[in-house]
């Protein structure tokens, strides 16, 4: 059965740092590009990075470019994505999600339930 399963959201004040995590079934890990994308309510679902198979390529929304980090283990199945100098605008729920590793969510296949990440000014 396919799975992803995110966690490390909270509640953080603006300037902190959080940790998310996404651990894969492992059929889902194998071979495929993972990507973060969040909504905030009543807006649309929206990039904010990807991971290559490998690590060795990723992409950045320009929002958090410099701020954010993506990385992943393969042999834990699991993708992360470092977010510090949170601002208020980043406060939505993070799906993280497996596919082709582009910009576009319709391109990804897989996904996860979601974790909240609130940022307090």
């Amino acid at each position: 059965q396919v799975q992803l399963v995110e966690s490390g959201g909270g509640l953080v004040q603006a300037g902190g740092s959080l940790r998310l995590s996404c651990e894969a079934s492992r059929r889902t890990f194998s071979t495929r590009a993972m990507g973060w994308f969040r909504q905030a309510p009543g807006k649309e679902r929206e990039f904010v990075a990807a991971i290559s198979w490998s690590g060795g390529s990723t992409t950045f929304a320009d929002s958090v470019k410099g701020r954010f980090t993506i990385s992943r283990d393969n042999a834990k199945n699991t993708v992360y994505l470092q977010m510090n100098s949170l601002k208020p605008g980043d406060t939505a729920v993070y799906y993280c999600a497996a596919g082709s590793g582009s910009r576009l969510w319709r391109e990804y296949h897989y996904w996860g339930q979601g974790t909240q990440v609130t940022v307090s000014s």
